[in-house]
């Protein structure tokens, strides 16, 4: 299973993927690429640094979701990828671009899906009093956040949790949820999107 990764920043749980490729514990996948949005994330220096090819398509360069997302195919269907992993990437993919990937795109959220969609998740499960945290591996659709639950890891908020301690541990968290669910999609443990 060819994957490419798409990523917008830091790309720690890019690392996580590149860490558990080198064990030998990803099962039939194989990470063949990196993409970014943004030229200079740290993200992209960890795919270098790990000898996987990289390409950069700024969403900055194109006039609207859609050409943004013309482009980034065009970019991406040259390593032939049989999954595509967002980790960390901060756009708002066009509905062109999810049918054309329809059933070949996931997506780590952190938070326990449905609860909290989009941004700061951590903040607002502080905020309503929740007694855990955690993270979520979904099919990618249309709806932001709202595609098919793969699997989730849920982590204790614990007396005094900040909105940075609680995402230091559901980060920590993504690190072994994210590729574990690719390894056993790679090993035809998990189902296929039905959405």
């Amino acid at each position: 299973m060819r994957i490419v990764c798409l990523i917008s920043g830091g790309g720690s749980n890019l690392q996580a993927l590149i860490d558990w490729q080198k064990k030998g514990l990803l099962g039939n996948a194989k990470l063949v690429a990196v993409a970014s949005n943004v030229a200079d994330a740290k993200g992209l220096r960890r795919a270098k640094k790990a000898g996987i090819p990289s390409v950069v398509q700024s969403h900055n360069n194109y006039p609207d979701r859609k050409s943004f997302g013309l482009m980034l195919a065009n970019a991406i269907d040259i390593y032939e990828p049989d999954l595509l992993a967002l980790a960390g990437f901060m756009r708002i993919l066009s509905p062109d671009f999810i049918s054309a990937y329809s059933g070949r795109l996931i997506n780590i959220h952190p938070s326990l899906l449905p609860k909290y969609k989009g941004l700061n998740t951590h903040a607002r499960a502080l905020e309503a009093g929740d007694s855990e945290a955690g993270a979520t591996v979904h099919w990618v659709t249309e709806e932001l956040d709202g595609g098919e639950i793969i699997r989730q890891s849920k982590v204790p908020i614990i007396a005094g949790d900040t909105e940075k301690t609680l995402k230091a541990r559901v980060l920590k968290a993504e690190h072994s949820l994210y590729p574990s669910v690719i390894r056993d999609l790679s090993l035809g443990e998990v189902k296929q999107c039905t959405n």
